[in-house]
């Protein structure tokens, strides 16, 4: 059998080492788009970005591992098509890839602002060398404009301003994550922020309506109420999209990322694994997509099993995810998006310390904790099993 697995981030790695260590001992090829070995992308808007790691430290795999993993590396050379019924894989390079078992883990690209190409001083985070070249301009008193105040935003604010920038964060939602944790918690982040002396616009007026350039260089962001943000360089962090571009035409169901039944299948001899596959999640009976790092670690290892046959149970994690911000971290298991109600269940969110349940219908689908990981960890073999919400409220502290 020959195995190629498409995407050498956490998922795609996670995948390589997974069959190895479950026995597999054919061909196994790693292709991906960037020139470097498989690394960690989540300390790239905290401590890669700030600058307390090196970027060494975040390194997924060496060569001497990829060695011992007896990895045929193609790094560099992104995926240019697929053909599942003959079985072929294109690279960009020319070069065709033939398999018996493909593994999809091509993650997202970011969601560029419109008419933007080509703008200097206009920046995005997705790579290494993203992370390491806003790092280099953001010297004490640069002066940053923040586009989008999800996760990714608030982290490059948080750690721009411990670097000493002048920074403003726009946001066209009332409160910055308030549709991925709730505006409940969104106010506390935003209370986070400005606490810090980040400049914070939320509402539609501060959706963006333009930019001010010189000479191809913008120097300043026009909001929809006509307030200018003069910057040094601002940075466009306004969602992500599935990287699946390259598969138009190969016959797969691409939707909100490459569609697979509950067993992370998405055809005969392909699979997905990480931020790109769309799998249909049985205990929580929706179809779901995570751009999560835990979750591409255990979907990888999941689908090199299920690859070889070693597994028939469906995918259902407990979803899981964490964001640094300052010296306050928030944890949180299960989905938390689209809840019905969001209560408070230990400490308060006025004192920066809580833990926060998630209701959808009668059901606990989440648990969300600001310095509180412990507590929020105890919840977890709740969701597991898939509790009801009044047995959820009857162990609870309040």
């Amino acid at each position: 059998m020959s195995v190629v697995v498409v995407g050498a981030s956490a998922a795609g790695f996670a995948t390589a080492e997974g069959l190895r260590r479950n026995g597999y001992d054919g061909a196994l090829t790693l292709v991906g788009a960037e020139p470097e070995l498989p690394y960690d992308r989540p300390p790239l808007s905290k401590q890669v970005l700030t600058g307390a790691w090196e970027a060494d430290r975040i390194r997924l795999c060496r060569p001497d591992k990829a060695i011992e993993l007896g990895l045929d590396l193609r790094l560099g050379t992104p995926a240019a098509g697929l053909d599942p019924a003959t079985r072929h894989l294109a690279l960009t390079d020319g070069s065709v890839l033939p398999y018996e078992q493909l593994v999809l883990a091509t993650g997202v690209v970011p969601r560029p602002f419109p008419g933007t190409d080509g703008l200097r001083g206009l920046r995005m985070l997705r790579t290494l060398e993203d992370s390491l070249a806003l790092r280099a301009d953001l010297a004490p008193g640069a002066r940053l404009v923040v586009i989008g105040a999800g996760f990714l935003g608030t982290e490059i604010a948080a750690a721009a301003r411990t670097l000493g920038a002048e920074v403003w964060l726009v946001e066209p939602e009332p409160v910055p994550l308030g549709i991925a944790v709730g505006t409940a918690v969104g106010e506390f982040v935003a209370g986070l922020h400005r606490e810090q002396g980040v400049h914070l616009h939320t509402g539609p007026a501060a959706a963006v309506r333009d930019f001010k350039v010189n000479a191809g260089t913008v120097e300043a962001v026009v909001l929809a109420d006509g307030t200018e943000l003069r910057c040094d360089l601002a940075v466009v962090a306004i969602g992500s999209v599935p990287a699946t571009g390259w598969l138009a035409g190969s016959g797969l169901t691409l939707g909100d990322g490459i569609e697979c039944d509950a067993h992370c299948s998405a055809a005969p001899g392909v699979y997905a694994a990480g931020d790109v596959a769309s799998w249909f999640h049985e205990r929580a009976g929706i179809r779901v997509r995570l751009e999560h790092r835990t979750n591409a670690t255990e979907q990888g290892l999941y689908v090199a099993k299920a690859l070889l046959g070693q597994t028939g149970e469906p995918f259902t994690p407990v979803p899981y995810f964490w964001s640094d911000q300052y010296d306050t971290k928030i944890v949180a298991f299960g989905l938390l998006r689209g809840a019905d109600e969001v209560r408070v269940v230990e400490g308060a969110i006025a004192d920066g310390e809580f833990v926060a349940l998630y209701r959808k219908g009668n059901r606990l689908t989440g648990v969300l904790g600001v310095r509180r990981a412990k507590s929020v960890r105890q919840w977890r073999a709740l969701l597991a099993a898939g509790s009801g919400w009044d047995e959820a409220l009857a162990i609870s502290p309040k």
